[in-house]
């Protein structure tokens, strides 16, 4: 078996050619935009021991909204007018 030849690292394979890119190279073109319609979270190493999977983490984060949303309530607003006593 023949051993494959090592490439340098700034090298294009031979059914590439420069002139086929039209614009200059870019490493990381599209991450921000990646980045922003991605759904993954990461989580703090610490945080992510204590779930054993994401199904976990869904569960423990819709019990928290749904404390929140029990426990929370509108409070009146004040008119701006002072009390007075009679």
């Amino acid at each position: 078996m023949k051993k494959d030849r090592k490439t340098e690292k700034n090298e294009l394979r031979p059914e590439y050619e420069r002139s086929d890119f039209t614009g200059p190279l870019v490493r990381g073109k599209y991450a921000k935009r990646l980045r922003k319609s991605s759904n993954v979270v990461v989580l703090k190493p610490e945080i992510a021991a204590v779930f054993p999977n994401g199904e976990a983490v869904n569960t423990a984060l819709n019990s928290l909204i749904k404390l929140v949303q029990t426990t929370t309530r509108l409070t009146r607003r004040s008119s701006g007018r002072a009390t007075t006593r009679r």
